[in-house]
């Protein structure tokens, strides 16, 4: 079954389910657009110069010469961009509402562990949870199809730059910080065992994620089939040590708390995340590494307040 197929009968799988308010990309009605690009492109061939041009040219009719195509681009591209912010915002918001109920603070935290004595929500959670992971997968690669199937026709690169272009607005789904925590809930829950019994989700093209923090370089890999995987660096860029107390800024990269903060310059978090699924997972897969941070951050701090302080007590005596 082509992905097409696939992809438009999890569309109508979703249509009364938990994502069903939920952007999605309009697969079909872009291939239409690149489908009047090719008509388009035939008719040109019919020019008195077509003839000519055929003879000396083996390349598939199917491609079109010019790197850039009005007839496709005005609606395409906007449309494209429009559908892949929508997915990200509605992704990013629903991720944030389930993993506030996994970790929840305050008032809610009490509110939470006293319906936990009645109600066990943690299976709903993780399927939740492995619903936006085929959710946001399913259209990450929706989008890649489509402007691959736009390159191939105009045998140009513009698809592949608008790729880029998706990473640089952050709106690149399989990029989002909200992935990898949505990734260190499924892991944290260890819903490792109910792969074989997710029955609710047919057409599923995510299948698991996987962390290895004992290796020099310690990874996150989210694995989509058996031939495309895609890896996530838990290493600090500053300390250039595995992530502790991680936040993700609005670049989207990831850093330790204090590591940011000492390099840090005016208005760096105003959108930063920080990664309370992904601490809790090093914290737990990693417990003598965690502690002897934890060590070491109190230290640090402890030692900055002294400095500071000392600082103030010198400049009120006039020192």
């Amino acid at each position: 079954m082509k992905f097409g197929a696939i992809y438009e009968e999890y569309r109508r799988e979703q249509q009364d389910k938990y994502l069903a308010k939920c952007s999605h990309v309009e697969y079909k009605r872009l291939k239409k657009v690149l489908k009047k690009c090719r008509v388009g492109r035939s008719l040109q061939e019919d020019c008195p110069n077509g003839d000519q041009q055929e003879e000396g040219n083996n390349e598939s009719p199917d491609i079109c010469k010019c790197n850039s195509c009005t007839l496709c681009d005005q609606m395409f591209f906007t449309e494209l961009t429009k559908e892949a912010s929508e997915i990200a915002g509605c992704f990013s918001s629903r991720v944030q509402r389930l993993l506030n109920l996994h970790v929840p603070s305050g008032f809610l935290r009490y509110i939470w562990r006293v319906r936990q004595c009645f109600i066990d929500d943690q299976q709903i959670m993780v399927q939740e949870g492995r619903m936006l992971l085929n959710y946001v997968t399913m259209n990450a690669i929706a989008i890649r199809k489509i402007l691959k199937k736009y390159d191939k026709i105009h045998g140009s690169v513009s698809g592949r730059d608008f790729k880029s272009k998706m990473q640089t607005d952050h709106i690149e789904l399989l990029q989002s910080p909200w992935l990898i925590e949505l990734g260190a809930f499924h892991l944290n829950c260890n819903s490792s065992d109910m792969d074989e019994t997710v029955g609710f989700l047919k057409n599923e093209f995510f299948k698991n994620f996987s962390c290895d923090l004992t290796e020099a370089r310690p990874l996150m890999t989210m694995a989509i089939s058996e031939t495309m995987k895609y890896e996530y660096s838990l290493t600090c860029p500053i300390c250039l040590d595995t992530l502790f107390n991680p936040y993700a800024l609005s670049c989207g990269h990831l850093f330790c708390k204090g590591c940011a903060c000492g390099a840090a310059s005016v208005g760096v978090f105003a959108h930063a995340v920080h990664m309370t699924e992904l601490d809790m997972l090093i914290k737990t897969r990693s417990k003598d590494y965690w502690r002897q941070r934890l060590r070491e951050e109190r230290n640090e701090m402890v030692k900055q307040s002294k400095e500071y302080w000392d600082s103030q007590a010198m400049l009120s005596m006039g020192i």
